[in-house]
C-alpha cells in the first residue's frame, strides 16, 4: 500500500474485505455491535470499541495480529495496534 505510516500498514499488499457484515464472536454469544473491522492478519470480522464486547481489540491482544481495516461501508481506512497508526487508502 506503500503509506510509510508504519511498517505493518507498509507491509499490506492486498486487503482482505470482510466476508459478511457480522461480527462473528457477537454472533456466537447473542450480542449487539455497533460498527465492524476485518483483521488484516487472518481476515476475521468483527466489533470496534464502541461495541459492547470490543472484540476485535481483544483479537488483537490474543493474536498480537496488528492490521485492521474498516468494514464499514465507505470507510477506506486502516489502523495499527501495534504502532497506534492510522491511514486511509
Amino acid at each position: 500500500m506503500a503509506n510509510t505510516v508504519c511498517t505493518h500498514i507498509d507491509a499490506i499488499t492486498e486487503l482482505k474485505e470482510p466476508q459478511d457484515y457480522v461480527c462473528e464472536e457477537c454472533i456466537k454469544q447473542g450480542g449487539n455491535w455497533v460498527h465492524l473491522r476485518t483483521c488484516q492478519t487472518c481476515g476475521v470480522t468483527l466489533c470496534c470499541d464502541s461495541s459492547p464486547q470490543t472484540h476485535m481489540t481483544k483479537h488483537y491482544h490474543a493474536t498480537q495480529h496488528p492490521v485492521i481495516i474498516s468494514a464499514e461501508p465507505g470507510e477506506r481506512w486502516l489502523y495499527c495496534y501495534a504502532d497506534e497508526a492510522f491511514a486511509q487508502y
